[in-house]
């Protein structure tokens, strides 16, 4: 298949296609006869598992990773899980940040009337670092 056959089966822009060969993701397509890039299933489901690890949060260093893993055959999936664990566990982090910056950004919303001075404004006095 051609390039736009693959980037329609996988649910991808061509663009990424061709920058996931370029950071080797993907392995260099075969050229046909014509000039033209050919893929092949194995070529699909790369692609797939490597959308779905990035939609999963994982850097595309990461994805790489385990593809490597995955191409080693006889592989233990061990280190699969170890590598999700500690996915697993910088998303929980990221995830504890936001609520903190939710609540300290709600407190401040909650605090502020919405109307008079800006002088006064408990946002703006916080964001100035008058207030905590």
């Amino acid at each position: 298949m051609n390039i736009g056959q693959l980037a329609r089966q996988a649910g991808v822009p061509i663009d990424t296609i061709r920058y996931y060969e370029r950071q080797g993701l993907l392995p260099e397509a075969r050229r046909g006869a014509n000039g033209y890039r050919q893929y092949g299933p194995d070529d699909t489901r790369r692609l797939r598992f490597v959308r779905r690890a990035k939609e999963l949060g994982f850097s595309l260093e990461e994805i790489g990773g385990l593809l490597a893993l995955s191409d080693a055959r006889g592989a233990d999936m061990a280190e699969v899980r170890r590598t999700a664990e500690e996915k697993l566990g910088l998303l929980q982090q990221r995830i504890d940040e936001l609520v903190r910056v939710r609540d300290a950004l709600r407190g401040l919303v909650q605090a502020c009337p919405g109307h008079g001075s800006l002088e006064d404004c408990p946002i703006m006095g916080a964001l100035a670092g008058e207030r905590p």
